[in-house]
């Protein structure tokens, strides 16, 4: 006899993991599935061959203002505090990104100080009307200099589309600083999970109305599992068949490299290259997690069309693409959705989170 559930969870990351443990702690029973032969989506974390504790979907730091998602978490995991630092190598040099003091005075060959950094952009500035795009957003914060060092380059290797191709949001996250704070985020907690993201999956999972299921794919068989409601985090054009087209994602690929011989290879947590070679950024983990461990790891960042699905590609069309499936979720009776997947969001962590604790509130 098939066992029956009151919620089945299609995916055991964020979004799965946190709706699945609020339903539990109403006194659901739950059932969570996922493609994948491991909990925690990509913000899973491993050991690797060496000790080094790595991300191997990529660099995944954890920060937020949000007080509720914090407390939240915390009674799954212990914290490291750690604040994010991020330099830009251009031919050669290294400056701090996001642009701040520092950055201007090092490009333009300046001392400014701290109240004179914005009169000095003022004179850098292409101001835009109507910012519409990233290159408006830009170019109307810190000029065409700026951008062609740091910002077009990134935005083609990352998206495959021009600043002006690419909705405002998306450089709309990286501030413009006149101050020398070279922290990447300035969010009010910004830790790392003390003994890794699996661990603190593992705890969200640990309910004894939870069962998971793991390497399985419900879009395959959708009929294999009795439950009265179903809460989805994936795709959602894969749900509906693309009955209306394929929703456009950019995927990574990932170029792990083990050092044995040094303490650490890079003065910073990650290193963007705007322009020069074919990936993105390194991020070398020690940093993050700051494990004491010989030798270091390293992993190198391809951005590509094809393949798992990782940033939603924010612009007009693919908006209007999205609308049409959202209407159509809109009017399911015992199926939710939510995560970044499933809303076609460009979603941190934290509002994962965020959101998977609202969809429960509504449903508990």
């Amino acid at each position: 006899m098939v066992e029956k559930y009151d919620f089945l969870i299609v995916g055991a990351g964020y979004a799965g993991a946190v709706c699945a443990r609020q339903l539990a702690d109403a006194g659901k029973k739950i059932l969570v599935l996922d493609k994948r032969q491991h909990i925690g989506g990509n913000a899973y974390d491993q050991k690797d061959q060496n000790g080094v504790l790595i991300h191997p979907y990529g660099p995944h730091i954890f920060h937020t203002n949000s007080k509720k998602v914090f407390e939240y978490l915390s009674r799954f995991t212990d914290w490291r505090f750690y604040e994010h630092r991020v330099l830009a190598r251009v031919q050669g040099e290294y400056y701090p990104i996001p642009i701040n003091r520092l950055t201007i005075n090092k490009v333009f060959g300046v001392d400014l100080k701290e109240e004179e950094v914005e009169s000095f952009l003022e004179t850098k500035r292409i101001p835009k009307e109507s910012v519409k795009t990233s290159e408006d957003v830009v170019l109307n914060s810190v000029g065409p200099e700026l951008c062609e060092m740091f910002f077009r380059g990134y935005t083609k290797k990352q998206w495959d589309l021009d600043l002006s191709e690419l909705s405002a949001g998306v450089a709309a996250r990286i501030p413009t600083r006149t101050n020398d704070d070279d922290r990447y985020f300035a969010d009010t907690y910004q830790f790392m999970p003390l003994n890794g993201y699996t661990a603190m999956f593992e705890k969200l999972l640990d309910s004894s109305n939870i069962d998971v299921e793991l390497d399985v794919d419900f879009l395959a068989d959708r009929d294999k599992w009795a439950y009265e409601k179903l809460i989805y985090t994936g795709p959602i054009d894969a749900f509906y068949d693309y009955c209306y087209g394929k929703l456009p994602y950019r995927s990574l690929s990932f170029e792990h490299e083990h050092l044995p011989n040094i303490n650490t290879s890079q003065a910073v947590g990650t290193v963007n290259y705007p322009n020069e070679e074919k990936f993105t950024r390194i991020t070398e983990f020690k940093h993050l997690t700051g494990q004491k461990i010989s030798g270091t790891s390293i992993v190198r960042e391809y951005s590509k069309a094809e393949g798992d699905p990782y940033y939603p590609v924010p612009n007009p069309n693919n908006e209007a693409l999205y609308k049409k499936y959202q209407e159509r979720a809109d009017a399911e009776l015992n199926v939710s959705f939510v995560g970044r997947l499933a809303q076609y969001r460009y979603y941190n962590m934290d509002q994962v989170v965020a959101s998977a604790l609202s969809l429960t509130e509504k449903l508990i």
